[in-house]
């Protein structure tokens, strides 16, 4: 569990989108001060396509960047601060070409951007920032102070509800953030970038879960966040299980021409649904408690075989479990149920004597016994595994 799981995924996902246009760091120390830039990026590449994508985010990756993600409206304070990071990592910049004896061009001075989710007409004119010309093609809610600056603002809640904004609108607040992962799921399923920030978004819900579970005073968005993005698992989950379907029919009608027999179309949808499953469920859990062990692992082919609501049930009960290790080990609980009730076996009370010996053998011989667990019937899986432990 994070304990700020907003600033967590706000670098992660800036970190996420700029990478193909050059290097990011996150957490940088600033060596005057204990203190670190939340995002630093420097720009390596020339891939005018792909910023086009990231529309007005894009136009921020032109330059070397301080970007400064703020959760809640940033105050006079948090700009000093980042002013300060700029002028130190300015002051750096200029030390390391005059060692290496070079000019340093203005246009690769940094520049710092702050993001903040609102920002008021009174913090705004008190700093002197102010909006540029519409001939340079900034748009409302982009603000600037004077050239020699190079500091500008992005106030979230102004930008225009069009695609161009929408990479910078999912780091809003409220119904704001909330149409802007909207706008992001409605993207083609087989976008890559769409796919990556699901995957940062499913992050950062489980460590607002977590957030829940052990703080009463959570902000309320926090708890609507988590339940608008519930429903997006479950659409990217359905949205799987097609392809899984589609892939499957092709597979299937390939092997039935090759084989002149008609069962080969089932086989493959039934095969393309499992394998589906199986990459559902090994991405999810790797999101939400990291490195995956054999032991976890071992689960993993006979528990795809679960019809399409009995997996979607399972992955709803996963994605309430804590996280950490005591989550883990609940997770191996739950596979293990899973996994024995998909033999169709009647184990009754004896399931957590079951359960809880099977769990306790070597991976090794966890994968065996599933390999045979079809072939098994109750009361030789209660011989077993149902003695006492």
């Amino acid at each position: 569990m994070t304990k700020f799981p907003h600033d967590q995924f706000a670098k992660e996902y800036l970190s996420e989108l700029l990478s193909p246009l050059g290097k990011v760091e996150t957490g940088k120390d600033v060596p005057a001060e204990v203190r670190e830039i939340d995002v630093l990026f420097q720009p390596n590449s020339i891939n005018p396509e792909y910023a086009q994508t990231l529309g007005l985010l894009g136009k921020l990756a032109t330059t070397v960047a301080l970007i400064e993600p703020f959760r809640n409206a940033v105050s006079p304070e948090g700009i000093f601060s980042g002013v300060s990071k700029l002028l130190n990592t300015r002051a750096d910049l200029l030390r390391e070409a005059q060692r290496e004896e070079r000019r340093l061009e203005s246009s690769k001075l940094p520049f710092l951007w702050i993001l903040t989710p609102t920002a008021s007409e009174n913090l705004l004119n008190s700093f002197g920032f102010r909006m540029p010309p519409e001939s340079e093609g900034w748009g409302k809610g982009v603000y600037f102070l004077s050239e020699a600056w190079r500091v500008g603002l992005i106030a979230i809640h102004q930008l225009p509800r069009v695609a161009e904004t929408m990479w910078l609108r999912v780091l809003g607040r409220g119904r704001v953030q909330s149409e802007a992962i909207a706008q992001l799921n409605a993207l083609p399923v087989d976008n890559r970038l769409r796919a990556n920030a699901l995957e940062l978004l499913y992050n950062l819900q489980a460590n607002l879960q977590a957030n829940l579970a052990s703080n009463s005073e959570v902000d309320e968005e926090d708890r609507e966040l988590v339940m608008a993005i519930a429903p997006l698992f479950q659409e990217q989950l359905q949205a799987a299980q097609q392809q899984g379907r589609e892939e499957g029919i092709q597979q299937g009608l390939q092997q039935g021409i090759q084989q002149g027999k008609q069962e080969g179309i089932q086989e493959g949808i039934e095969l393309g649904r499992q394998e589906q499953q199986r990459l559902i469920l090994e991405n999810f859990l790797q999101v939400r408690f990291g490195a995956l062990d054999e032991n976890i692992a071992a689960f993993f082919p006979r528990v795809s075989t679960l019809n399409a609501a009995e997996f979607t049930v399972m992955l709803l009960s996963l994605s309430m479990l804590s996280v950490g290790e005591e989550g883990r080990q609940q997770v191996m609980r739950l596979l293990a149920e899973n996994v024995l009730r998909v033999g169709g076996n009647e184990l009754g009370e004896m399931l957590p004597a079951v359960v809880s010996n099977l769990l306790a053998l070597p991976a090794a011989e966890v994968r065996l016994l599933l390999e045979r667990l079809p072939q098994l019937s109750t009361e030789e899986l209660i011989s077993l595994l149902g003695q006492n432990s």
